[in-house]
């Protein structure tokens, strides 16, 4: 256990270490990721301009700001950029072997990898959203009870599992098909509109009643919904426990995809 627990704050501090060799260039790329918060703000007020006080489908002006400011902070947790793409690389090159050959469990070591982005990114966002949620002040409702807010915290620790485990699934998927690149352009716009990244899921209809089943909204709908007081606390209840429901069902398919792939892999060569 000791052992464990050493081996991944190496792989952590190391991973750390990496993001910050090219500081400049990673903290341009996270200032640049701003930049569709103020265009979605201008979309949303072009949208409202004829009647700024109107509700459509529920929400005023104010309350879909609020909501995309909210969702941009879930998808700040959950998104991973290159993970799937990075795993069929591996596949496809035979890099992969060094997780076969030494004892380190591949996805063990990409989860701490990917924690290791996150806390540069946010020491590098931090003040970018506080700045944007600062400046959008007037149109965020007041602070939540405590419950909601744990609710909250909670959700977005989980919606980094549950977008991990959906894209390190979607990469697993080179151990049968090497070229992977369309099926993960196919799961980004999926993942767009299911998230609720691009307009609430409640707007959706019944259509978005059946999306409801599916571990996507996790990633942002949710998220954002529990700081806009739009659960009770027994609905915020049920809602983590589905999601927690869904890292376990993604965590067991994940380890039998490795599994399943690796019984089936062959490489040459040195």
């Amino acid at each position: 256990m000791l052992a464990s627990l050493r081996i991944n704050w190496f792989i952590l501090r190391t991973c750390i270490e990496e993001r910050l060799v090219y500081r400049g260039d990673f903290v341009f790329a996270t200032l640049v990721r701003f930049l569709p918060i103020v265009t979605q703000v201008f979309l949303w007020g072009a949208i409202y301009q004829s009647a700024p006080s109107e509700t459509l489908n529920g929400y005023t002006y104010g309350d879909m700001v609020a909501y995309y400011l909210m969702a941009m902070v879930g998808r700040a947790f959950s998104s991973m950029p290159g993970l799937s793409s990075g795993i069929a690389q591996s596949v496809r090159d035979g890099s992969v072997k060094k997780y076969l050959t030494q004892p380190i469990d591949m996805l063990g070591y990409l989860f701490w990898h990917r924690i290791a982005h996150k806390l540069v990114y946010f020491a590098m966002a931090t003040g970018p959203f506080v700045f944007v949620f600062w400046l959008c002040r007037d149109y965020l409702p007041g602070w939540p009870d405590g419950w909601t807010i744990a609710g909250w915290v909670l959700s977005l620790l989980m919606a980094f599992l549950v977008g991990f485990l959906l894209e390190s699934l979607i990469g697993l998927v080179a151990f049968w098909w090497l070229e992977v690149s369309s099926l993960v352009f196919i799961y980004m716009m999926i993942n767009y509109f299911l998230s609720g990244h691009m307009i609430p899921l409640d707007w959706l209809g019944g259509f978005g009643e059946w999306i409801s089943y599916l571990p996507f909204k996790y990633l942002a709908y949710v998220p954002a919904t529990i700081l806009l007081g739009r659960y009770s606390h027994a609905e915020l209840a049920q809602e983590l426990a589905i999601e927690f429901a869904w890292i376990i069902v993604l965590l067991i398919a994940n380890r039998i995809a490795f599994n399943r792939g690796v019984r089936r892999y062959g490489a040459f060569g040195g």
